[in-house]
């Protein structure tokens, strides 16, 4: 058998696992590799301009697609500034594979020139981290890490190579990639334990988090959901698996969640936690959550089963298998005096906002009813993040992508335009505040240069919004480092990266704008001047109970 180089081999190899994109920024290391995908036409290359930014567009590619995310990067800095990105992915359970390239193996451990031990940094932050210094070995570390980085709960995966395994030559055999397996090791016993609490249950609340969306069980849920009569809340990572416009769905849960939901699980007999893993953003006091009901836990790890939360009763396992094994089990349930009950918070408790002027959730409103609830909308972190969690209606999964879990701002920029990359005919819109905009900017170049038609909505209020609600409510309005106002002129700096660029600064302005952003179909920066003091509401101040949940008519009649 002929014998190829390992670079060669590589691209073989992406190829078996069917790899249409990467992501990558050359360098001294990766050159050969760099060359080798120069030659070939069927894996698309994305140049970023900083590859803070690359990692964030992989891991948008993988949640918006479902595939695996891949990224290419070389040693030294070039790795390092993978790390937010790889944790960005972790804590969220995205499957990434990060391939970075090392200085030779005689070099190692000399403190060579651009030379880390990567896969060290980012043993934390990784389900798996390979150092490949056999070229023999190559093709299957590959496999191995794209199967791990796809099964169980998907994660991200490192591959560290040095730079003479891609020099070297060996033998190259392709192989189909292995199927993935999830389902999980619970017994009969389990489900029947389930079933029985479902049966008692008088007043059922159902909480979703990311592990819905990722087990792709949207239609097991909404179909449980029916069975079980029951209401349902979620949490960021969780929009999408149910329709957002269905009268049982009572929105988000946790510090920013409504008050039908942060009270409804407060006094439900029964939650059921789907593919949620009870952060602490969710759960306040923990002491004090849901303290009425019993619990139960559906989850793909077994790690996170009575990590935060002590559940009365589990399963470990495929989410979309079990939901269709229940179901099947399942009678057909009533709880309409309880249904009703929450019908009233709802109807008691709406989401609502100062519409005597511009404001986010205006704008987020704006954009759900242009888009009809069909875009992929993008955030970074802040309180933009949760007006578009709170107002924009999310239909079907893998539409909501934010870091949900490192709270990572710069994400948003990136992530659209990874979204736009693997789902070409969805509008993709990213939602930032003009804090996290100005740390990855430098992304609207990148959308420039290969005309992704992505949209940018700055909510810009001259400030760090979320803490400054903090330090408003918390700290006497002492704005310690929280202030933005200069000179910076968002619209040139767009005009000036390429894209084009619309102000909006009254209400009556926003529709137009989104019209024409979307109608451009080029990188469109829409910079939206807010109030400075606008507050996400409700709120649950930190280490209280959800039920202590508050919003601004409360603070009003105090």
């Amino acid at each position: 058998m002929k014998k190829i180089s390992g670079n060669k081999l590589l691209v073989k190899a992406l190829r078996e696992e069917q790899v249409d994109t990467i992501f990558g920024y050359p360098g001294a290391c990766t050159i050969d590799i760099s060359d080798e995908l120069y030659k070939q036409d069927y894996t698309k290359v994305i140049l970023p301009r900083q590859e803070v930014a690359l990692v964030h567009e992989a891991d948008a590619y993988a949640r918006s697609t479902g595939k695996e995310g891949v990224c290419l990067v070389t040693s030294g800095p070039g790795a390092t500034n993978l790390v937010t990105g790889i944790a960005t992915a972790y804590m969220d359970s995205i499957p990434v594979v990060a391939i970075t390239c090392n200085v030779t193996l005689p070099l190692l451990g000399k403190d060579s020139f651009q030379e880390v031990d990567i896969a060290g940094v980012t043993m934390p932050i990784t389900k798996h981290g390979y150092i490949v210094k056999d070229v023999n070995i190559l093709a299957d570390t590959l496999r191995k890490a794209f199967h791990i980085a796809k099964s169980g709960r998907p994660g991200p995966v490192l591959v560290d190579i040095t730079k003479d395994v891609t020099a070297a030559s060996c033998e190259y055999t392709p192989k189909k990639p292995e199927s993935v397996e999830r389902a999980g090791h619970y017994t009969q016993e389990d489900l029947d334990a389930a079933l029985e609490v479902i049966s008692k249950a008088k007043k059922p609340y159902i909480y979703l988090g990311g592990g819905a969306i990722l087990s792709g069980a949207s239609e097991e849920v909404r179909a449980f959901a029916k069975k079980l009569d029951s209401p349902v809340c979620d949490t960021l990572m969780g929009k999408g698996a149910y329709d957002g416009y269905d009268p049982l769905y009572t929105g988000m849960i946790g510090m920013h969640g409504t008050k039908t939901s942060n009270l409804g699980v407060s006094e439900c007999d029964l939650l059921v936690a789907l593919g949620a893993r009870f952060s602490d953003r969710v759960i306040g006091n923990a002491s004090l959550f849901a303290k009425n009901a019993k619990i139960l836990h559906i989850d793909i790890d077994a790690a996170e089963i009575n990590k935060n939360i002590h559940a009365d009763v589990s399963i470990v396992g495929d989410l979309k298998d079990i939901l269709t094994k229940l179901i099947a089990r399942m009678e057909q349930m009533h709880h309409p005096e309880w249904t009703a009950h929450i019908l009233e918070l709802k109807e008691k408790y709406p989401l609502k906002y100062d519409d005597s002027q511009l404001s986010c959730p205006y704008i987020i409103e704006e954009l759900d009813r242009i888009t009809k609830g069909n875009a992929i909308i993008t955030t970074d972190v802040g309180q933009h993040q949760m007006w578009a969690a709170q107002y924009y209606h999310y239909t079907k999964p893998r539409t909501f992508l934010s870091s949900g879990g490192l709270g990572t701002m710069g994400y948003g920029i990136g992530a659209c335009i990874g979204a736009k990359t693997g789902c070409p005919d969805k509008i993709c819109v990213n939602i930032g505040g003009d804090g996290c905009f100005r740390m990855n900017l430098i992304e609207l170049a990148t959308a420039s240069r290969y005309q992704i038609p992505i949209i940018q909505i700055i909510i810009n209020n001259h400030v760090l919004g979320m803490v400054r609600q903090w330090q408003t409510l918390f700290y006497g309005k002492r704005y310690s480092q929280t202030v933005l106002e200069d000179a910076v002129d968002y619209c040139k700096v767009a005009e000036g990266l390429g894209c084009a660029a619309i102000r909006v600064t009254a209400k009556e302005e926003v529709a137009p704008a989104i019209e024409k952003a979307i109608a451009l179909q080029k990188p469109v920066v829409i910079d939206c001047r807010i109030p400075e003091d606008d507050k996400v509401f409700p709120m649950v101040p930190a280490g209280a109970a959800i039920s202590e949940v508050f919003d601004g008519d409360d603070l009003a009649s105090k």
